[in-house]
């Protein structure tokens, strides 16, 4: 196994088809359920832009499908545990097919192929909202068997939530099962003392600190000012101003899987989050020198992940990237598979954000920001993907179009075929841009193939403002990564 891994693709045909039985000695797994909202990514903004921008990453809202039917009768037809499938089937008489059950067939799915790659001395942290947990939690023990059951973690935070017929919802629950009953790797954590305590202790010099969990302290009498973590966490939300905050709504605190990450695994040893989202276990694994493998079934999420570690970890990053194309074949493959993802993919390989909407884009499927002063103003350059279909010159004019009726600088026309001449002629006739910042001129309206990305090449711009937030970077050691060339 590599160092370090990170694969674009559903999480369900990557467990079963790579990753190795036993391989893995943690899993956290933050899965998303029925809140019946979109989750976004949002965007940064640099130079005085200030609409926030956001893309839609996947929608959390499950629905009983012909392909939800087919999974569930595969696990009731051999593919899961006689347990799994006895209980998968029981839950399948009191839900029906709704959207709960369709939720649970899809985890019940995954679940049995987590237990499977996680190593005897593991263990797997299942993170959810009380309105699945206890049903989340049945699934569990009959993969897990009750005797796996270690603890169930209340995540307890402050939130100022309205609530008119209920207490205010201001706690998450993480399920901790061991894969065997004796032997799971556990690191315990400490916590300091109350302050009755400390009290008690009066006229005694000591000294405690406590960092996100991990044990940290000393006291010159020989008593420990710490006491064994209780099984309900106080960990604070990130709030909207949060210096590691990406925008992403479901987005952990690092201190939280810091604490998972150091009790439940050893320098070196494999974590996994297969539904990794903006990649907050893998930034507590890699901070805490664990090797670690992210997956997620939005390219987005992959793209905001490899943007995040690279911002964290400049020039000191060893991973592999899986699922995103490095070939025209595997291009063409991602345009079949998705056509919305070979989108987002092409805008990302000129540095663009992508557009928000799936359809009525009105030609826009990305833009490219750069500078237009030393201050606020910035400069649009509109980026159009052709990935199916034959190209023409009408292609080209209407960019140009585009480019007038939204008032931008630029434009960008990325095709998976060769443009034919009359396109060339097109774009040629398009005109020129000049920027203000040194008077450099490019042309107006550009075209560039699939297989001249793939080559390392790019259009002609002004330098690109980052369309991400930025991670805060990591004051790592300096040969504690290297480069992947």
């Amino acid at each position: 196994m590599a160092a370090n891994a990170l694969w674009y693709g559903d999480n369900l045909d990557i467990l079963r088809e790579r990753i190795a039985p036993e391989s893995v000695d943690l899993i956290y797994l933050d899965p998303p359920f029925n809140s019946n909202r979109s989750y976004n990514v949002l965007f940064g903004r640099s130079h005085g832009d200030d609409a926030r921008a956001q893309i839609e990453a996947f929608d959390d809202t499950w629905t009983w499908t012909p392909e939800t039917e087919q999974l569930y009768l595969a696990m009731l037809s051999g593919g899961a545990p006689a347990r799994v499938a006895d209980a998968i089937q029981a839950m399948h008489g009191l839900l029906d097919e709704g959207e709960v059950m369709a939720y649970l067939v899809m985890m019940a799915a995954r679940l049995v192929e987590l237990h499977r790659v996680l190593r005897p001395t593991g263990s797997i942290y299942l993170h959810c909202d009380p309105t699945a947990s206890h049903y989340l939690k049945l699934l569990m023990d009959a993969i897990f068997g009750p005797g796996m059951f270690r603890n169930e973690v209340v995540w307890c935070y402050r939130k100022w939530s309205v609530a008119g017929h209920q207490f205010a919802r201001n706690h998450d629950v993480i399920l901790f099962y061991s894969k065997t009953e004796k032997g799971n790797t556990f690191n315990p954590l400490f916590i300091p003392v109350s302050a009755g305590t400390m009290k008690r202790w009066k006229g005694q010099k000591q000294q405690a600190v406590f960092d996100g969990g991990v044990r940290k302290a000393s006291s010159t009498q020989g008593e420990a000012a710490e006491t064994p973590m209780p099984d309900w966490w106080e960990v604070s939300i990130l709030n909207p101003n949060a210096a590691e905050r990406l925008g992403y709504p479901t987005q952990k605190p690092q201190a939280l899987l810091e604490r998972i990450v150091a009790a439940s695994s050893n320098e070196g040893d494999v974590v996994l989050d297969p539904f990794c989202g903006c990649g907050t276990t893998i930034a507590a694994a890699q901070a805490l020198g664990r090797r670690w493998i992210g997956i997620d079934v939005t390219y987005i999420a992959i793209d905001l992940v490899r943007r995040r570690l690279e911002d964290a970890y400049p020039g000191k990053l060893d991973y592999e990237l899986h699922g995103i194309p490095r070939d025209m074949a595997g291009a063409k493959a991602l345009f079949k598979e998705s056509p919305l993802d070979f989108e987002r993919w092409a805008v990302s390989m000129v540095q663009g954000q992508p557009n928000e909407k799936q359809v009525g884009d009105k030609g826009i499927d990305g833009v490219i920001r750069f500078p237009l002063d030393a201050k606020t103003a910035v400069g649009r350059c509109i980026v159009s993907v052709k990935g199916g279909g034959q190209v023409n010159p009408a292609m080209v004019r209407d960019l140009g179009g585009t480019i007038t009726n939204h008032k931008a600088e630029m434009g960008v026309l990325i095709t998976m075929d060769k443009a034919t001449p009359g396109m060339i002629d097109a774009a040629n006739h398009g005109g020129s841009y000049t920027w203000p910042v040194n008077g450099g001129t490019f042309p107006r309206v550009q075209l560039i193939t699939v297989a001249q990305l793939l080559k390392g090449e790019q259009p002609s711009l002004p330098p690109v403002l980052t369309p991400y937030l930025k991670a805060p970077r990591h004051a790592a050691k300096a040969d504690q990564l290297r480069m992947d060339g």
